[in-house]
């Protein structure tokens, strides 16, 4: 499972890096520490936070045709043919319905780094 460091990770969250640590300090986000002694936290449980910190997105967010969403994978669920894919970029919660073999390909799973390409009606999922 991917780890990211805490300044990827405010960045993921669209917040400072201060803010995380403030976090990671107080319980509220779980870090751990990787091999090199650097505080990271584990992909899936930054994509639950990410969830749950998201909360109710309407600012005045505008959106221009040709926008990339980086966030993480925070649900897939699963067909034998499509899937949907639901990505967490800062506020903007992002579902794509795929192909399941692109979701296999792509080794997309909760927690894992992904771009959405929005244009128009068509969401596209890759990694970065």
């Amino acid at each position: 499972m991917p780890t990211y460091r805490l300044g990827a990770a405010a960045s993921l969250l669209g917040v400072s890096d201060d803010t995380v640590r403030r976090w990671a300090d107080a319980g509220r986000l779980p870090v751990e520490r990787d091999v090199d002694g650097r505080q990271v936290v584990e992909g899936e449980a930054l994509a639950a936070f990410a969830v749950a910190l998201a909360g109710d997105p309407s600012g005045s967010h505008s959106v221009s045709a040709r926008n990339r969403f980086e966030g993480l994978v925070t649900r897939v669920v699963r067909g034998d043919v499509v899937s949907q894919v639901e990505v967490q970029s800062g506020p903007h919660r992002l579902v794509s319905v795929v192909t399941t073999e692109s979701v296999d390909d792509l080794g997309l799973v909760p927690g894992v780094l992904a771009v959405a390409q929005v244009k128009a009606l068509h969401v596209v999922v890759e990694r970065p």
